[in-house]
C-alpha cells in the first residue's frame, strides 16, 4: 500500500501517532522540493510527486477513519448504500421533523436536538468499538474482522451524515 510504503509502516489499522508524524517529518526533509533544486527535471519532479505522496499519506494515515477506509479500500472491501436497518425508523422520524423545521414549525426543534445528541453517541460508541476492532485485526490479520469494520465504518458514515443534516438544520457545530 502506497502510503505505508511511503511513510516506511507495517501496514496496521493502529498506528502510533508519534511515529507517523516523526517518519512524516524525516521523510518530507528528505524530499524537500528544495533539495533538488538543482537536479535533473526528472529528480525535481520526482521529489514533487513524493512529497505529495507524504503530505497525502499522513493526512490519510493520521485520522483513525480515513486510515481504515483506505486499508479496506486496498483490501478490495468497498462502502455499501444501504442503510443500516437498526436506524430506519429513527431516521424515517428525524426526517420528518427536520421537514416541519424547515417548513417553520419550531416544535421540531427539540425533536432534532434530541437526535443530534443521541447520534453524536452512537458515532462516538462506534470510535471506541472501531479501535478495539483495528486492534483485533492487526493481532490476527482475519479478514472476517475487515468485513466488521467495514460495516461498522458504513453505519459511522449514515450517522455522521444525519448529523450533518441535523446541524446543518440547527446551525449547530460540533467537531467530529
Amino acid at each position: 500500500m502506497q502510503f505505508y510504503e511511503a511513510l516506511g509502516l507495517e501496514p496496521r489499522l493502529v498506528v502510533d501517532s508519534e511515529d507517523l508524524k516523526k517518519r512524516f517529518y524525516e521523510r518530507s526533509r528528505q524530499w524537500h522540493p528544495d533539495r533538488f533544486s538543482r537536479s535533473s527535471p526528472a529528480e525535481q519532479h520526482q521529489s514533487l510527486e513524493m512529497t505529495s505522496t507524504l503530505n497525502d499519506a499522513f493526512r490519510t494515515l493520521r485520522d483513525p477513519v480515513a486510515r481504515a477506509e483506505y486499508f479496506l479500500e486496498h483490501n478490495g472491501i468497498v462502502p455499501s448504500k444501504h442503510v443500516p436497518p437498526e436506524l430506519l425508523e429513527e431516521v424515517f422520524e428525524m426526517n420528518i421533523a427536520l421537514e416541519e423545521l424547515r417548513a417553520g414549525d419550531e416544535s421540531a426543534r427539540p425533536q432534532l436536538a434530541e437526535a443530534h445528541q443521541r447520534f453524536n453517541h452512537m458515532r462516538e460508541e462506534i470510535d471506541h468499538g472501531l479501535s478495539v476492532l483495528f486492534m483485533r485485526y492487526d493481532e490476527g490479520k482475519d479478514s472476517s474482522h475487515l468485513l466488521a469494520i467495514r460495516s461498522v465504518l458504513d453505519r459511522r458514515q449514515y450517522i455522521a451524515n444525519l448529523i450533518r443534516d441535523v446541524e446543518k438544520e440547527l446551525n449547530v457545530h460540533v467537531p467530529n
